[in-house]
């Protein structure tokens, strides 16, 4: 098998990542039309209402995934997703039915929002750290990958359909598919031989102060937090593209249902390039996920002031292909850095920075486009990705100066023995001088 989808040679690998990309082509179904019942039948083009459904969707996740990390840490990790995952399925049924028999809310959709979100703060972190026992630690970084690539072809296929669906029969059956789709991935989890994992088996030990063991673990790490300022600030106010694309395919452009679809469809192009692309990289995760953050911000600015739909919806593949290369080489490095026995409470904390700030950062971005215009609070939102990007390498050359200046003399030194005499040699653009005591370096120059 290619070294990009190596991981799926891993039986047990393999079956998570089919019932996943099931779940995750429901997931992304839901969520487009969550976005279009609130914006388009609950309020009359509503960004606040819009972001506030965003918010409570993660502001569980802000509040409880320290404390999540610590139940992913101490129980069994598989038992904990089949929960998790049936609950979700549940709630994805009720909203389901509630839209179908005309008696929906928007009270409603903020509560079951709210209890989505309570689910999720404790079924990220066993999920994020699974990978590490699904396959061996020298595959986690394609393990991780594939994840991204699994999410992202959902991504291609869910909105698209979810927006001709949505035109065809409403919303309503949108939510009741998403909730047959959850059983994928429960079966799939059901599957698994736990025997045949790879992790370490090591269990945090019940005890006090396991919340602040896990903070201080990435405080003392500069590249930990590196990547948890970045993706707080990348994950509160730039991934907003739910109230982003919902506001400029209804506001700014005038467009319907199925060309909303089509921009979450669009984006998902870059993105699963991005994600695929991940899974061939090798070298320095940060300069990745640096790199992707600027790349990220300009593209997403660009993509604000475009004159036209289709124009602005091209522009959003490399926006994709920037996030992805971000969130994925910043995932990467937590899984990598952190040892199995804080692997959920530290991962638990990064989705609380990379997807809490969102309550805060979605209703103030749909509040912004509402006052200012969607075309304001896009570029808003991406253009401070740019500022923290440029954080980031001063940060990270402030902790590694001593590094950088080996890295440095290192490429000199294999410039000058490569390059120079190539310039210096005879008939060349810079001829050596005749050395005084030994005479001309060459017998046919004097």
């Amino acid at each position: 098998m290619s070294r990009m989808f190596a991981s799926l040679s891993e039986p047990n690998y393999r079956v998570w990542f089919v019932g996943a990309l099931v779940s995750n082509i429901g997931t992304w179904m839901q969520r487009t039309a969550q976005d279009w019942l609130v914006l388009t039948q609950l309020t009359h083009n509503s960004g606040t209402a819009t972001g506030i459904v965003t918010g409570l969707q993660f502001l569980p996740i802000l509040i409880l995934s320290p404390y999540a990390g610590v139940v992913a840490d101490r129980v069994d990790r598989l038992k904990l997703l089949k929960i998790t995952q049936t609950i979700s399925g549940l709630i994805a049924l009720t909203l389901g039915v509630l839209v179908l028999t005309g008696t929906a809310q928007l009270w409603h959709v903020y509560v079951l929002a709210f209890a989505l979100g309570v689910v999720a703060a404790f079924d990220n972190p066993p999920r994020q750290a699974l990978v590490n026992d699904l396959v061996p630690h020298t595959l986690v970084p394609n393990a991780v990958s594939l994840n991204s690539t699994s999410f992202n072809m959902a991504r291609l296929a869910g909105p698209a359909v979810s927006g001709l669906l949505i035109a065809a029969v409403g919303t309503g059956w949108m939510f009741v598919i998403n909730a047959g789709s959850y059983a994928a991935v429960i079966i799939s989890l059901f599957m698994l031989h736990p025997e045949r994992f790879h992790g370490s088996g090591v269990r945090a030990v019940r005890q006090r102060g396991q919340v602040r063991e896990g903070i201080a673990y990435v405080l003392k790490d500069p590249q930990l937090v590196l990547v948890f300022v970045v993706a707080f600030f990348i994950g509160t106010f730039g991934l907003n593209f739910p109230v982003y694309n919902a506001v400029m395919a209804s506001s700014v452009f005038h467009r319907g249902p199925s060309d909303f679809g089509w921009l979450g469809t669009i984006m998902a192009v870059g993105t699963l390039a991005g994600a695929l692309t991940a899974a061939r990289r090798q070298g320095s995760r940060i300069k990745y996920a640096v790199g992707g953050a600027f790349a990220f911000g300009v593209f997403g600015v660009a993509a604000a002031w475009m004159p036209s739909f289709w124009v602005f919806a091209v522009l959003l593949i490399p926006v994709g292909f920037a996030s992805i290369t971000f969130l994925n080489s910043a995932n990467i490095t937590v899984q990598m850095t952190v040892p199995s026995q804080f692997r959920g409470r530290v991962m638990a904390l990064y989705m609380m920075v990379v997807q809490g700030g969102t309550p805060l950062g979605a209703p103030i971005m749909g509040w912004v486009a509402e006052k200012l215009g969607g075309r304001w609070s896009m570029a808003l939102g991406c253009g401070l990705s740019i500022l923290v990007a440029a954080w980031a390498v001063l940060y990270w050359a402030r902790h590694h100066r001593g590094q950088m200046g080996t890295r440095w003399r290192y490429y000199s030194a294999r410039a000058r023995e490569r390059v120079w005499p190539r310039l210096a040699g005879p008939g060349h653009l810079f001829p050596r001088r005749p050395d005084p005591e030994t005479g001309p370096t060459d017998p046919d120059r004097t």
